[in-house]
């Protein structure tokens, strides 16, 4: 089944919506209901966009994957420790995929943003290790906050500071992406190089 480009505001809104409730419910009532909203928002967000686009990335499916296992643990022990180490899982999870990947000369960062470009080997071997590099931070920055800092810091943090800096980061890779862009084989071309092997 094709999936369709949703607008991009339709993407933004499934991504901040679920952490937008997070925060809003953390700050009316607890980290406790706050968890339970968010496991809410995050199954309504996946619906939403296999119903819009018919498709739903895999980084999305492995984030509610943990999510619903992480905020399950949270509700049933009543420890919120749990929820609060979600993101280091997460984060940990998809930059051993990343850097693993890299060891046996595969790049997964395609299959997991769902990315629409095309790069050479070396581009994506290159975007493959800045991304693994910047998961691996975000655990680490993730384990220093909800260590050190308040409840209703990390909550904050988690809702209105993680998105920022992936967006900043992400857009920081754009001149690597171009300097290592190529332009996909037209079935046009693929058949006048063919021509011209046989002509040989």
């Amino acid at each position: 089944m094709d999936k369709t480009q949703p607008h991009p505001l339709f993407k933004l809104a499934t991504e901040l919506g679920p952490l937008i409730v997070f925060f809003f419910v953390n700050a009316k009532f607890n980290l406790f209901a706050a968890t339970g909203a968010f496991m809410v928002a995050i199954i309504a967000a996946l619906i939403a966009s296999y119903v819009v686009t018919k498709h739903v990335p895999l980084m999305a499916i492995v984030t509610g994957i943990v999510v619903i296992v992480f905020g399950t643990l949270t509700l049933v022990l009543h420890d919120e420790t749990f929820i609060k180490v979600k993101p280091t899982i997460i984060y940990g999870l998809f930059a051993a995929v990343l850097g693993g990947g890299l060891l046996f000369n595969r790049s997964f960062i395609a299959i997991m943003f769902d990315q629409m470009f095309n790069l050479t080997p070396a581009g994506w071997r290159v975007l493959t290790f800045r991304w693994a590099l910047f998961f691996a931070a975000m655990a680490v920055l993730n384990e220093i906050i909800w260590r050190t800092q308040t409840t209703d810091f990390w909550v904050g943090f988690k809702a209105f500071g993680v998105v920022p800096l992936t967006m900043i980061f992400a857009i920081a890779q754009m001149p690597l992406i171009k300097r290592y862009h190529q332009e996909p084989v037209s079935l046009e071309t693929s058949d006048a190089a063919e021509g011209d092997v046989s002509k040989g």
